[in-house]
């Protein structure tokens, strides 16, 4: 420590470094999860949604026999699919965050269990 209870200059140096890196690694994350498709399915796989790493939604996938079984049951298949691909891609969201900060705890908006 310098006087005045301030870091001396070679680490207030390194920290900005850091600082750097993890900004352009976050941009380099960020521009690997949308180019992400993740894909969540119903139980029974007749309804299928995929969404970006960073959880746009992407396409969907729903069987013929799906629809031929009327609204209710494709709306609940749909559903499943959704919730299961947010959960794919909010755990991947989350790993790559925390690889990013190297376990940091950054207390990040959303990314609390």
């Amino acid at each position: 420590m310098a006087g005045f209870g301030l870091p001396n200059f070679g680490q207030l140096t390194e920290a900005f470094r850091k600082a750097q890196q993890i900004q352009q690694n976050a941009q380099k994350l960020q521009e690997e999860l949308d180019a992400m498709e993740i894909e969540g399915s119903s139980p029974d796989g007749r309804a299928s949604i995929w969404l970006s790493g960073n959880q746009q939604p992407l396409r969907v996938r729903l069987e013929p026999s799906l629809l031929a079984e009327g609204q209710d049951a494709s709306e609940t298949a749909i559903l499943a699919a959704l919730q299961s691909a947010y959960e794919h891609s909010t755990t991947t969201m989350k790993e790559q965050m925390e690889e990013l900060t190297g376990g940091l705890n950054l207390n990040l908006p959303g990314m609390s269990d």
